[in-house]
């Protein structure tokens, strides 16, 4: 299994939850004699970063007893999936770092198998062919009064007037619904369990429906389709599964999936549940994301602001910070929210060590070196990388007239305000001390250009005790500068809990999207960058001295200017609030 090098701290961290220690003592005691997990996806949708902390616990456990781990698409909806969400889904998991080799399976490829798996126990008297609707089936097992959790204490449902045929008919129409003599939804195989369990799972569960749709990899050739809960347990057995491991929200599904390995007789697989992850700001679901999608609330699945992991990898978010934000958040039995504060903290400790370092100035305004020939151009030396002496150096052009961010002037300036202002000096990031000597203005009153003279003793940090300044500033040369398009993204949520939706105005129900960010999404199309930028591929990360880092985007903005994404700001209110 082909892994990243911080890899082995990373399933450390994992290694003292309680779903090793279950491993460990199902070894122990002989249960079982190696570890083999599975990370499950349907391809309904594209994976977002709670599946990464799912397939994180899925293949560390399996590395960390050195065992193996599967990829397997839980694909008996066709419905709903496609083999584009396939791709997407197989080239997350790789981006993320994790390869399963010869490991990729489908429980598609299993239909064969789950069919006879059902025959056999349709034989043992313990499933049955009905003929109640969807909605009849609900209201005998009593879902409608369903509580928290399918949990309830309403009076015992009531059994199907077709639970007791004999075996040799439910086997006969089992059958025939499978050769398509049925109309969809006439017919459903249920398990024959309890209609009086308090938990409502367990009430005679459907195993099988009729829904005549093509599917993306077995096209036409079956009319019926497993539901989950059935197959799920039954592939985990065909694949030798040891431990299933899943959301907390499953915990309820365990006596289910136990029962169904129970009465297949088949390989034991456990199910362990872990509590799954909930992030401020952010909506954790498949469903809801792609109404995003559907909507056009967002621009696709890879939208920088999207918590799926393509729109993390577009926004500049590595694999190496993910991973090590998962592992630093534990594995827990308890459902909590996690402070997206943190993951971002993860995210400037990684991108602080590896990116370079480069200037852009955003909001361009004109500063004019007035002792500086106009003629001359010089190369200055410039760190590329603090963090890293193994980045080197760059050399960046200085010319007489130069960009500097707008918010960097100011003619009438507040108390420690350590920038330029009539009078004042600032260094040039990398350059010389300048002073302010002036600034002209448009007819509206807009300042359209300022100007100084430069101290030439003070190049490059140099200057003598008299010279010394509080303020440095970043700038580009007007003359070598590459115009760039910068999108400024903030949370796409502003709401902390985004489901949790307020009454409207008008007394109607609110909605999640109610919650979105109207300024979540800023485009500056008129930025310019150093001569370097003009070269930058999809993805590269760079660290725009004094405004964060940013990441080039697979695809050019207005005017075919390199579009470059802001990944997160400089500021860390998370390391801030963990001295505290």
């Amino acid at each position: 299994m082909a892994m990243a090098e911080d890899r082995t701290s990373e399933t450390g961290a994992a290694g003292s939850d309680f779903i090793s220690e279950f491993i460990r003592e199902d070894l122990a005691s002989g249960r079982f004699t190696c570890v083999r997990t599975r990370f499950p996806p349907e391809p309904n949708g594209w994976l977002h970063i709670g599946h990464c902390k799912a397939f994180y616990i899925d293949f560390s456990m399996a590395e960390r007893f050195g065992g193996k781990c599967n990829l397997r698409f839980d694909d008996t909806n066709p419905e709903k999936e496609d083999i584009s969400y396939v791709e997407a889904i197989k080239r997350d998991v790789k981006w993320m770092g994790y390869d399963w080799e010869d490991r990729e399976y489908y429980a598609s490829d299993y239909y064969e198998y789950l069919y006879d798996l059902a025959v056999k126990i349709i034989k043992k008297g313990k499933a049955y062919v009905d003929d109640l609707s969807d909605e009849e089936i609900g209201e005998y097992r009593g879902t409608a009064a369903a509580g928290k959790n399918n949990i309830t204490v309403t009076p015992p449902g009531r059994n199907s007037p077709w639970r007791d045929r004999p075996a040799e008919e439910n086997l006969d129409l089992f059958a025939r619904m499978r050769a398509g003599e049925f109309p969809d939804g006439a017919r459903t195989l249920r398990a024959k369990i309890d209609m009086a369990h308090p938990n409502l799972l367990l009430r005679d569960p459907v195993m099988y429906r009729i829904r005549r749709e093509t599917h993306y990899r077995t096209g036409s050739a079956w009319c019926i389709y497993p539901m989950y809960d059935f197959q799920h347990p039954l592939s985990d057995a065909k694949e030798g599964i040891t431990h299933s491991l899943c959301s907390l929200e499953y915990e309820i599904h365990r006596p289910l999936y136990e029962w169904f390995i129970r009465e297949a007789e088949v390989f034991p697989s456990r199910q362990i549940e872990f509590a799954r992850l909930n992030l401020t700001h952010t909506v954790m679901s498949k469903r809801w994301l792609l109404k995003l999608v559907q909507d056009k609330r967002v621009s696709g699945w890879d939208d920088p602001r999207m918590p799926t992991i393509a729109g993390l990898r577009r926004r500049g978010y590595t694999p190496e910070a993910i991973r090590g934000f998962v592992s630093q958040i534990g594995i827990a039995k308890t459902d909590s929210m996690v402070d997206i504060a943190f993951l971002e903290y993860c995210l400037r400790e990684d991108l602080n060590r590896r990116a370079l370092r480069v200037m852009a100035v955003l909001k361009p305004l004109k500063l004019i070196i007035e002792n500086w020939d106009a003629s001359k151009t010089e190369e200055l030396e410039a760190v590329n990388n603090p963090e890293d002496e193994s980045a080197g150096k760059r050399r960046v052009p200085f010319s007489r007239e130069l960009w500097i961010e707008r918010d960097d002037f100011m003619e009438t300036p507040p108390p420690k305000y350590f920038r330029l202002f009539p009078g004042s000096s600032v260094r040039l990031r990398y350059g010389y001390i300048v002073t302010c000597t002036g600034f002209d203005k448009d007819a509206a009153g807009n300042i359209t250009e300022v100007r100084c003279t430069h101290d030439c003793e003070t190049k490059g940090g140099n200057a003598p005790d008299n010279r010394k300044v509080k303020g440095t500033i970043h700038w580009v040369s007007t003359a070598h500068a590459v115009p760039v398009e910068v999108r400024i993204y903030d949370y796409l949520f502003a709401a902390e809990r985004p489901m949790e939706v307020a009454p409207r105005p008008d007394g109607s129900h609110g909605e999640f999207t109610d919650n979105l960010n109207s300024s979540s999404l800023e485009v500056i199309a008129g930025a310019w960058g150093e001569p370097s930028l003009a070269k930058a591929a999809p993805g590269d990360r760079f660290q725009f001295e004094r405004l964060g880092y940013f990441t080039r985007d697979p695809e050019n903005g207005e005017g075919g200017r390199p579009a470059f994404n802001k990944t997160i700001g400089l500021r860390d209110t998370w390391a801030k609030i963990a001295k505290k």
